[in-house]
């Protein structure tokens, strides 16, 4: 069989049309993803913004700002990843707008669960004390030092960036990930110290819990082994969460497993590491809850009265 340039040509365009429709397909199921997530996420939010019992509720809150911390976590990664499809690189100016959310969110979900980890433990084994120590007005400071933890983690590196990097970086254009852009030695120890800081102090706070409310469950009360198996689901979740910390070495083992398929390896670690922790959220902590269950599929099947007089009030 004669082997000719157009032979090339054809086979050369089909490969590219094989290439361009595989990335089409992913990012239009990261995109269908996001927006499916988010949306089942805007309408608890807007569920919660209706009624006074859950705004009056530490856990809650708590729960609320897990679900707009993962909105904004999810928008901002979904973006990253279509963007470095698109143009494969850009700014690294822009990149920053991007990462800087994008990083901030990311370590907010863990602290975010070890803080409901501990609501949990104080409603169960110290009920008394629960009204004194989870306050509304001390769970926006909780939610307050959250931020502020996640923007020392990042925060200290944009500085480093504009101080250290010369002026021809800035403006050049990088494949747009943390490493690539905060690049200085001192940026990639720290960023290292932070995920074990975190991480270590998240588990001690999950494991502390749950052996307290152990304890309490062997008494045979039904609240207390609710909580307990909560936070086994926390403990899924922070594991999730974990494996955007490894997944550094799961690209290099993956990657030296099956080197002709790298980029279906970042797909799917991006679907696994990014996506699905913000799948977990709803059902987890919004649905598994009747109170919040009940309203919440109202608002999201469209079926509530929206009429201020004939809206349904839950009790206080």
């Amino acid at each position: 069989m004669n082997f000719t340039p157009v032979d090339s040509n054809v086979t050369g365009a089909v490969n590219y049309q094989d290439r361009f429709l595989t990335a089409l397909g992913r990012n239009f199921t990261v995109f269908v993803l996001g927006i499916t997530i988010n949306y089942i996420n805007a309408n608890m939010v807007h569920t919660f913004s209706k009624h006074h019992i859950f705004k009056s509720n530490p856990r809650y809150i708590l729960f609320i700002h897990l679900v707009f911390n993962d909105m904004i976590q999810l928008t901002t990664s979904i973006s990253l990843f279509i963007i470095t499809y698109a143009f494969q690189t850009i700014h690294v100016y822009h990149c920053c707008l991007l990462v800087v959310p994008a990083i901030m969110t990311t370590q907010n979900t863990p602290l975010n669960i070890a803080f409901m980890a501990a609501e949990c433990y104080i409603a169960v084994c110290i009920p008394l004390r629960y009204n004194n120590l989870c306050s509304v007005k001390r769970t926006y400071i909780v939610i307050g030092i959250m931020w502020t933890c996640s923007s020392f983690s990042v925060l200290p590196d944009v500085f480093i960036l504009f101080a250290t990097e010369p002026l021809e970086f800035i403006n050049s254009k990088v494949m747009c990930y943390r490493d690539a852009v905060f690049r200085n030695t001192y940026s990639l120890k720290k960023r290292d110290a932070s995920h074990m800081l975190f991480l270590v102090g998240v588990w001690l706070t999950l494991f502390y819990t749950y052996f307290r409310i152990v304890f309490v469950a062997k008494a045979a009360n039904t609240d207390a082994t609710k909580a307990r198996n909560t936070l086994l689901l926390h403990g899924f979740q922070v594991l999730l969460c974990m494996m955007v910390y490894v997944q550094p070495m799961l690209q290099r083992v993956l990657s030296y497993l099956f080197p002709g398929s790298l980029s279906a390896i970042y797909f799917v670690l991006f679907i696994i590491n990014q996506i699905l922790p913000r799948f977990v959220s709803p059902i987890v902590y919004g649905l598994r809850d009747k109170t919040f269950r009940k309203y919440f599929k109202m608002y999201l099947l469209c079926t509530m009265d929206i009429h201020p007089k004939t809206s349904v009030m839950m009790p206080t």
